[in-house]
């Protein structure tokens, strides 16, 4: 049984393309009971040829999204921690996890990390020579899925824990 004061929560990670998500993730697993669920691992091994475009992307985590939620939520329900290693970038993406958060009845917390457009694309240009991603973004890639970016707001219901 889960003890009252280390109730299961579900951690998401909110930044810009190599903002530190994936990192802070493999941080946050560490602690007991915690397990990560990375996007990025999922989406390569199950489409990762067929992810051509933003479009392909966007088509392709949706359905992910739909076949973890369950998952998910039964993993919280069960007493496990769970990072979500997943781009808690929009509204859209957020009210998912906020649903996931709600359903299981778990804790969650807002990871995000504020981190300037220029040292994001500083560490994705060293990321993508040094081949250790599951996908390498371009200037362009990153221009784009920026532009849809929007900050966390504490009236979205979730825990902001902001990194700078």
């Amino acid at each position: 049984m889960v003890a009252a004061n280390n109730p299961p929560t579900l951690h998401l990670l909110c930044g810009k393309i190599a903002a530190g998500k994936s990192t802070l993730s493999a941080k946050l697993m560490e602690a007991p009971n915690t397990i990560l669920v990375s996007e990025d691992t999922w989406l390569a091994a199950l489409y990762g040829e067929q992810m051509l475009s933003v479009a392909d992307y966007v088509a392709c985590s949706g359905k992910l999204k739909k076949a973890l939620t369950p998952h998910l939520v039964s993993l919280l329900r069960n007493g496990l921690s769970v990072v979500l290693d997943f781009p808690a970038n929009t509204l859209a993406n957020r009210q998912w996890m906020k649903s996931i958060v709600d359903e299981a009845g778990a804790d969650n917390r807002l990871h995000y990390l504020d981190v300037p457009d220029d040292v994001c694309r500083e560490r994705l240009r060293a990321r993508n020579s040094r081949g250790i991603h599951d996908f390498a973004a371009t200037d362009a890639q990153f221009d784009l899925i920026t532009s849809y970016f929007v900050a966390p707001d504490e009236r979205e219901g979730l825990t902001i824990i902001r990194y700078t």
